[in-house]
């Protein structure tokens, strides 16, 4: 039985691989195919225990896949499900989006007023235990996995937080988690604040919608807070930053096929007709946030005000599969008006303004980021 197993996992790799044209430096890959081989008939033999082989499959597809960068991953047809269940905007969870890095799980963002928000776990946190379980060495969907459960179930992540010795432990009880992408309110009678915590598919409308209301209100002082919004959809990205721009490019996409190059630019129709713009960021502003934080800083639109972005500079696709899974996949890398890619170093504000304690929250009283740029505003 084992042998048969070995010889189906080797002709379906031979398969795979024969659809391939390999380069000069790719000449060695049938040895790694034979050595594959040879692994795989070690673990057959000598393991401890008997090991589910669908399992072994998937856990080397995605071992391909996360060698590639932290955000292409494989996922199950059941983590698929529950993907496409979280995008229409309610799920049960801790509230926070996770991403892979030297092998550890790392907090992008805790979603606001989220169960993991309000029990303190912060952007750039690493997650290195699961209710006692280690993370390190588990794929990220079998770590999200884990911390999937029962509405209303508790769980403890264990938690490494830089500039921070002892390991912080937090109890965390699962919740329904509703996604609402946009938040405004008037501040002192004269500044228009809008929330955006996600770029979904009516965040722009949305958007839209709370300027129309705040000009009604002779508002002409805005602040955009895109802090702790990992991003979302190009697309949205692309019809905000329109939004406050008159001309000019707004972000370039580089993919391995240079027809496939594309750039967006913006049309004429400042909305606030260039009343004064803020735009506030922390290193739990990803992807699309920085795609409109660098674009409107590039074109001197906007001050941007807060503390250095995550540098997430890279476009994922979602390609469903014959298995009915799916692969997130990095299809392009994203570029800013002035060429620079924000890969790794993010963006920088025009006005450093560090978050003020470990209390800190979006919003409250302790919210000095926010407290600055009003003041500004006003001044």
């Amino acid at each position: 039985m084992k042998k048969k197993l070995k010889i189906i996992f080797l002709s379906v790799i031979l398969f795979i691989f024969s659809k391939f044209s390999f380069a000069s430096n790719d000449e060695n890959i049938y040895d790694k195919i034979d050595l594959f081989g040879e692994v795989l008939d070690k673990i057959n033999k000598d393991y401890v225990d008997e090991i589910n082989h669908s399992d072994a499959m998937d856990a080397a597809i995605n071992g391909v896949l996360q060698s590639l960068d932290p955000y292409s991953a494989y996922m199950s047809p059941e983590t698929f499900k529950e993907m496409e269940t979280e995008t229409s905007g309610k799920f049960g969870g801790l509230g926070i989006e996770v991403g892979m890095e030297f092998g550890v799980v790392k907090v992008i963002t805790p979603m606001d007023d989220s169960p993991a928000e309000r029990e303190g776990v912060k952007a750039g946190d690493y997650i290195v235990k699961i209710n006692e379980v280690q993370v390190q060495g588990k794929t990220l969907s079998e770590a999200v996995e884990l911390m999937r459960g029962p509405v209303g179930s508790k769980l403890e992540i264990t938690i490494r937080r830089k500039g921070i010795k002892k390991a912080l432990v937090f109890e965390i009880t699962r919740e329904i988690i509703e996604v609402k992408s946009v938040k405004s309110k008037i501040i002192d009678d004269s500044v228009g604040y809008i929330r955006l915590t996600a770029f979904n598919e009516n965040s722009s409308k949305q958007i839209k919608d709370r300027i129309k209301k705040f000009k009604k209100n002779k508002i002409n002082k805005f602040v955009l807070d895109l802090r702790n919004n990992p991003g979302g959809l190009l697309s949205q990205a692309v019809k905000i930053s329109d939004f406050f721009l008159d001309n000019g490019e707004i972000v370039s996409t580089k993919s391995r096929k240079s027809f496939e190059n594309k750039k967006y630019f913006a049309n004429q129709g400042d909305i606030i007709n260039g009343e004064t713009l803020i735009v506030l960021i922390n290193y739990g502003s990803a992807s699309a946030s920085e795609i409109v934080a660098g674009a409107l800083k590039d074109h001197k639109r906007a001050i941007v005000i807060g503390e250095n972005s995550y540098g997430k500079g890279s476009v994922q696709s979602i390609i469903p599969l014959k298995n009915k899974g799916a692969i997130r996949l990095t299809i392009s890398k994203y570029y800013l008006p002035s060429g620079k890619s924000i890969s790794g170093t993010g963006i920088t504000p025009d006005i450093e303004v560090e978050e003020s304690s470990d209390e800190f929250r979006i919003g409250t009283e302790t919210d000095n980021q926010l407290d600055f740029a009003i003041t500004l505003l006003n001044g």
